[in-house]
């Protein structure tokens, strides 16, 4: 499901290609394309399959062939998705006066999986663990949150949710919140805004440096992530985000931004949502947001009446009504955004961050699950690139990053400076 919130109808226009409507078929995969899948540690940096887990009951161990879901331990399986970073994602509107509770309902949803199926996956805190799950043919789960509401204005609950096991934090969702300003609301005049992060949003960034928690700086306001950037001792992740330069939507990054994560030394992972990756369609849900806006308003004013809680599985269920009226995009959208990444800010900077699960179906064609990742690596191939370089696109330079935040993490606590 698209995440709705109220304040940003942009971020619930989601649309996409009902199953079963015609697509142009990626090219097959090779091989080669095969041997540099299986050999990769592929790490996607984000998913919102805990929705699923908890307003659904979905488990990922689940071989249902009707399933519409991007993400299952099977489908992982046969893309060999060595890592997730499943999303902990709070509806800031639906969730008003517990943020934290529903952050930890989340947590406890990735646990219970990994608890059901030990011998298909395991929870993963580290780099070391990744490559130890890798070793073992096991799924490593790992959580970022989505969204700063999450803690709360509270430093102790920033720390909880680093002894819990989230490894990255996205400063704001799409909701500007008490310190950190977001790119979803930057212009709507009713919000109150901070002209980026205040001093204690720079304080949260430089506790997570401490910490060993990646800052990620998809769905910031532009300041915001200037503010981010001077403000850092450790590389960055954006943990699904696209090149404006192609798409020009808030959510994806300029070019300058790009070349300031290169400079960082962090990673862009690639959002797969159509609506950042190919302009037609975005153009599309622009000329459908206002009908578009009133269908989702009278669903839920409908539930409401009857004295129901909306749930993310209702709202997936109106908003995939509507992705018969916009056409998939090809495959050629997506890696378009990878290649230009990889040119303006380097091969060594550009990675996956599917937002599996969070987007409704809109996905381009021939990518339908986790199972699809290989036609990714086949379609970087086409391309020219190497396999050395499309390793590190798959899982590589996320890796790198992950190990060193880990590395500064340590220097900061041991009283060292952090280069």
């Amino acid at each position: 499901m698209i995440k709705f919130l109220g304040i940003t109808l942009l971020t619930s226009l989601a649309m996409a290609q009902a199953p079963g409507q015609p697509a142009n078929s990626p090219s097959p995969v090779s091989a080669k394309a095969r041997a540099i899948q299986e050999s990769a540690i592929v790490v996607d940096t984000h998913a919102d399959t805990p929705q699923r887990f908890l307003d659904e009951g979905f488990d990922i161990g689940s071989t249902d062939p009707n399933d519409i879901g991007h993400v299952s331990l099977d489908k992982a399986k046969r893309g060999n998705l060595g890592a997730e970073f499943f999303s902990i994602w709070v509806d800031p509107e639906t969730n008003q006066g517990h943020f934290a509770q529903h952050t930890f309902d989340l947590i406890d949803s990735v646990y219970e999986q990994a608890a059901r199926h030990p011998d298909r996956m395991m929870m993963a805190y580290s780099v070391a663990d990744i490559e130890r799950a890798h070793r073992e043919h096991k799924l490593a789960a790992l959580m970022g949150i989505e969204g700063g509401h999450s803690i709360e204005n509270d430093m102790r609950l920033l720390r909880d949710y680093y002894r819990l096991g989230v490894r990255y934090m996205t400063l704001t969702w799409s909701n500007t919140n008490e310190w950190g300003d977001s790119s979803g609301d930057v212009n709507n005049p009713k919000i109150e805004h901070h002209n980026g992060l205040t001093d204690f949003g720079k304080q949260v960034v430089v506790e997570m440096n401490r910490m060993g928690m990646m800052v990620d700086i998809s769905h910031v306001a532009d300041k915001t992530f200037w503010d981010a950037i001077a403000t850092t001792k450790a590389p960055v992740i954006a943990s699904h985000s696209s090149a404006r330069a192609l798409v020009d939507a808030p959510r994806n990054m300029t070019d300058d931004m790009l070349r300031a994560v290169a400079k960082n030394g962090g990673v862009v992972q690639v959002n797969f949502f159509n609506g950042f990756d190919d302009e037609t369609f975005r153009k599309h849900m622009l000329d459908q947001e206002k009908d578009q806006a009133a269908a989702i308003q009278k669903y839920v004013d409908h539930l409401k009446a009857d004295g129901k809680t909306v749930t993310y599985v209702d709202m997936d269920r109106i908003e995939r009504e509507w992705m018969a009226m916009i056409p998939r995009p090809p495959l050629k959208s997506l890696i378009d955004h990878i290649d230009h990444i990889a040119k303006v800010a380097g091969v060594d900077h550009v990675g996956l961050g599917s937002d599996f699960d969070g987007v409704s179906g809109a996905t381009p064609q021939g990518i339908d699950s986790a199972a699809d990742l290989p036609k990714i690596t086949q379609a970087l191939l086409d391309r020219g690139y190497s396999a050395e370089d499309i390793k590190k696109i798959l899982g590589g330079n996320l890796l790198r990053v992950f190990g060193e935040v880990e590395r500064i993490s340590r220097e900061m606590q041991t009283g060292k400076q952090a280069k």
